[in-house]
């Protein structure tokens, strides 16, 4: 038992040793010599406008967790629904819909609260 937990010990530390090796190396390989170019911001090939650290409003950043949350929720559910048809054939059909079903329930429910609590207004 305690020659499994030396082996991942062992993975652990050449893994962590690994990262910490390569940052170092591309610290001391890498070229420095900086330039106002170089330093500039970069805004996909056009001119940047206005200083890079502007603050934006907070209703992006929502709209934003919106999206990725349900962007998240597409992710879990189509590999569900494609393995729903198998799960029918093994007696597990019942089960994986209704565990489909709280899931989709918790998320719908977590944007009925963002939607009373006015999250998703546009002002």
């Amino acid at each position: 038992m305690a020659g499994n937990y030396g082996y991942v010990a062992v993975f652990a530390i050449v893994g962590v040793a690994f990262a910490v090796i390569s940052l170092v190396m591309s610290w001391f390989l890498r070229p420095h010599n900086p330039s106002g170019e170089k330093l500039a911001t970069y805004e996909c090939g056009e001119v940047p406008v206005g200083p890079a650290w502007r603050q934006f409003r907070v209703g992006y950043y929502i709209y934003l967790l919106a999206f990725v949350i349900f962007d998240v929720e597409v992710l879990f559910v189509i590999p569900w629904a494609l393995a729903l048809r198998n799960l029918k054939g093994q007696g597990l059909g019942l089960f994986a819909v209704v565990d489909g079903a709280i899931f989709i329930a918790v998320l719908a429910a977590g944007l009925l609260y963002a939607w009373k609590k006015g999250a998703l207004k546009w002002e």
